[in-house]
């Protein structure tokens, strides 16, 4: 499996561990998003930040969209299945995104490929930056309800019809 971390909050007055973390995790704004392998490493660095972040298992149809649309090379320049066929061993963003969402692959497995994905607030906005996901707020971990926020963010309608 594999998680899609999302950073929620702002950049003021942070600890000097969390903002090593985030860094890390290639989390240096607000919106921007990286894929992550779900090991212990990870767990323990997503708990680390947890007040800052919002995480979950993203489905491969979400990640295709995610990548065709706001995946960047280098030089900022939108990726595609050619760019994919060429640096990499998959013959597609769809063929990439299955392996990233099961676990076998990872966005460095793609050369010049950017870490992160960049993405503009979501629609109809978040519940609260400052509250857990379980607690009526959007921090933390939310498991596959991840995909619906990625996807309100990429504005396109849900399958709930909200």
């Amino acid at each position: 499996m594999t998680f899609a971390v999302l950073r929620l909050r702002g950049k003021g007055d942070l600890r000097a561990d969390v903002k090593d973390t985030l860094r890390m995790l290639h989390l240096t704004r607000q919106n921007h998003c990286s894929i992550i392998p779900q090991n212990p490493t990870y767990l323990g660095m997503l708990q680390l930040v947890k007040d800052h972040v919002t995480w979950g298992e993203v489905e491969a149809e979400v990640l295709a969209k995610m990548l065709l649309k706001r995946g960047r090379r280098v030089g900022d320049k939108p990726i595609d299945d050619a760019f994919v066929k060429a640096h990499s061993k998959y013959k597609s963003i769809w063929d990439l995104s299955q392996a990233i969402a099961k676990g076998e692959a990872s966005l460095a497995d793609v050369g010049e490929m950017r870490p992160v994905l960049r993405l503009p607030p979501p629609r109809r906005g978040y519940r609260g930056i400052k509250r857990g996901y379980h607690d009526g707020g959007d921090l933390g971990y939310r498991g596959k309800a991840i995909n619906e926020l990625l996807q309100r963010m990429l504005f396109e309608e849900t399958t709930d019809g909200l």
